[in-house]
């Protein structure tokens, strides 16, 4: 181990640690207020987020952490905490911050700078983003993976967790963490994943959403952007052989028909098959694409998902600008832009055929899975051990066999285990 990896400070319990989890839960709620223009949360205190996690685990028989991991000046000496809101320098140094249901919480500080993960972050990233890139991403993954995983290892694994719940800094919402590499696993075979904007913002009642009903909507052609041509059959699978629900398709799939369809009904899934991306700037510049026009994500909140809650809303076909601050203030708040209490989505559109692949072992997957984290963590290592692939014309999976649009079926057989197919899907949210 390089002396980067190693922490400069480690500490457990104390007060002093309890004031800096609750600063950076304020400072990140805070930021996502602002950004998102949403009503501030009443703040949960330690004993709260440590009561929901312990609450978790006897609901669910799954043991989650909280890590944050955030930056602090590095001009204060290591076992100092920060102000509440220092202004982010390039030589900030990376604290880590894990918070379990049960036992201490764990805080090391690392000797490496803000400039060199997110350097690292991005150089990962724009490996994983290329599906030719062969294996080139492996040296950074597990560079991330020493700087951010490896610290708390030993205490993860005795603590038996295996649900990993992030809460990160700027510039580190939009890597793909199921993908982190320790030299034999990815991270994503030993944890269900997810990201959550503060704890504070996120709604974390536990509710088993198995019975939940689907409301499936999407659009397979579009004016100006490239079609979807699996959308049909991804709605099809999804409502009617893997679960149980309603599919509207393209001339259906209006503003309007959308809201009245979950007043009638008060669906748990909105499933949206549909191009979305969220963009640098405000709000109002990103939007998911209805069949005759944009919605914004700063208009989701009259879609009135909020009450009775969704619990779960899926943006099958959508894309994040990599790394932009406010593009990721969209994509990790959308869970809360939106009104549902948990949202999965893509940090960049995967291809047509790796998301009809990834959906379909995902609803399969909830069906047995305790939790939604978990039923996506299923899909994506059943991905990239070659259980979900094109073959002869068929989407096949361990229970599924499913033809392919004739589009798609002329692509060949294919094999969908290069990350590129799997690690942008991101529970977002609450993940249980």
């Amino acid at each position: 181990m390089s002396e980067k990896d190693k922490p400069l400070l480690e500490a457990e319990a104390g007060e002093e640690i309890d004031k800096e989890i609750s600063k950076i839960d304020t400072r990140f709620t805070n930021q996502f207020v602002q950004y998102l223009g949403t009503d501030r949360p009443v703040m949960k205190t330690i004993k709260e987020v440590r009561d929901t996690l312990a609450d978790i685990e006897k609901a669910t028989g799954v043991k989650p952490a909280l890590i944050y991991i955030s930056f602090i000046p590095k001009i204060l000496k290591s076992d100092v905490l920060p102000e509440q809101n220092p202004t982010p320098q390039d030589d900030d140094i990376l604290e880590l911050i894990m918070v379990t249901g049960k036992g201490v919480p764990i805080r090391k500080v690392m000797n490496v700078t803000r400039s060199q993960v997110l350097a690292t972050s991005k150089l990962f990233t724009s490996y994983v983003t290329n599906p030719g890139s062969a294996k080139n991403y492996i040296a950074p993954s597990k560079q991330l993976y020493n700087w951010l995983i490896a610290p708390l290892n030993f205490k993860l694994q005795a603590r038996r967790i295996n649900n990993l719940v992030f809460i990160t800094d700027a510039g580190l919402r939009s890597m793909p963490t199921a993908a982190l590499y320790d030299g034999q696993k990815y991270l994503i075979e030993n944890y269900s994943i997810s990201l959550m904007p503060s704890f504070s913002l996120t709604d974390t009642k536990y509710v088993d959403i198995k019975k939940a009903e689907v409301l499936g909507m999407g659009a397979s052609q579009f004016m100006n952007l490239d079609p979807l041509p699996s959308v049909p059959s991804e709605l099809t699978t999804i409502t009617r052989k893997l679960w149980f629900g309603r599919t509207f398709l393209n001339e259906t799939f209006t503003f309007r028909n959308l809201k009245a369809q979950r007043r009638q009904k008060a669906f748990g899934i909105v499933h949206l098959a549909t191009h979305g991306e969220f963009k640098s700037g405000a709000t109002g510049n990103s939007y998911i694409q209805l069949w005759d026009s944009q919605l914004q994500m700063n208009q989701m909140r009259q879609l009135g998902w909020n009450n009775p809650p969704v619990e779960l809303v899926v943006l099958s076909a959508c894309r994040t600008a990599l790394g932009d601050e406010d593009a990721e203030f969209g994509f990790a708040g959308f869970a809360v832009q939106s009104g549902a209490k948990s949202a999965l989505a893509s940090l960049w559109y995967v291809s047509d055929e790796g998301t009809f692949g990834l959906m379909t072992q995902f609803y399969e997957k909830l069906k047995q899975a305790p939790i939604k984290a978990e039923a996506l963590r299923r899909a994506q290592v059943a991905m990239l051990k070659g259980e979900v692939r094109l073959e002869m014309g068929r989407l096949r999976t361990a229970r599924s066999d499913v033809p392919l649009p004739e589009v798609l079926a002329e692509l060949g057989d294919k094999k969908l285990t290069h990350p590129f197919f799997w690690s942008a899907f991101t529970m977002i949210g609450n993940p249980w």
